[in-house]
């Protein structure tokens, strides 16, 4: 008997010390403290990018942290019928290094408002006079985050991707014929998939005409 008692005191004893250990051993909480903050700007973000895309989507939420700070000079203005931006001065006296850079950023955000600031303020900056001098020493730098839209997995990321290149090959004409080759890939990947086709037919056109014969 006395057996029995000493090994149920024994197992009831072990837990006790096990116990008081995890209470006071910081061990097992700060992994978990560490991992918290980590999700939530993912919670955000659409599932599809989370993953194979983690780069893009970190850098897309610099854009919304930029926003919400007032560091892009304009602002989505509510409209019954469409919204529109307010440059909170000139977009004509705005430096293009580093916003059109960073509305080219912008072009990943899935979340409104940054969708429209990001498509609309990319077009109007690119609208100003002696926009294409402005952007053409941009062009090694606004490539690859052009680049790296129309490489997304959401399509209408991708969509926007392309319209903001046509929009580009627009302005800078035969400037862009010396990029063109990296974005190719990203294009034709996407010309198998029948919704894309006559877009980026059109969208190939149109860069052709501006880029002139050696496009």
């Amino acid at each position: 008997g006395n057996n029995v008692l000493r090994m149920s005191s024994g197992i009831q004893t072990k837990p006790k010390t096990a116990v008081q250990k995890s209470k006071t051993s910081p061990l097992p909480r700060s992994p978990e403290s560490g991992v918290k903050p980590q999700p939530k700007p993912s919670d955000k973000l659409n599932p599809k990018t989370i993953d194979p895309f983690a780069a893009y989507s970190q850098r897309s939420s610099a854009f919304a942290a930029m926003y919400a700070k007032g560091g892009i000079p304009c602002r989505l203005v509510h409209g019954s019928v469409k919204h529109k931006l307010r440059w909170e001065c000139p977009p004509e006296t705005v430096p293009f290094d580093p916003l059109l850079l960073t509305l080219a950023e912008g072009l990943r955000e899935t979340k409104h408002p940054y969708t429209f600031v990001s498509i609309e303020g990319f077009k109007e900056l690119l609208m100003v006079e002696g926009a294409a001098g402005k952007a053409i020493p941009l062009l090694p730098r606004l490539v690859p985050v052009l680049k790296a839209a129309l490489a997304h997995s959401d399509d209408e990321v991708f969509g926007r991707g392309l319209d903001a290149l046509v929009q580009l090959s627009a302005v800078v004409g035969p400037s862009l014929n010396d990029h063109l080759k990296h974005l190719l890939t990203n294009l034709s990947r996407r010309l198998m998939y029948k919704k894309f086709k006559e877009k980026i037919t059109t969208a190939l056109q149109n860069l052709e005409q501006c880029g002139g014969k050696v496009s």
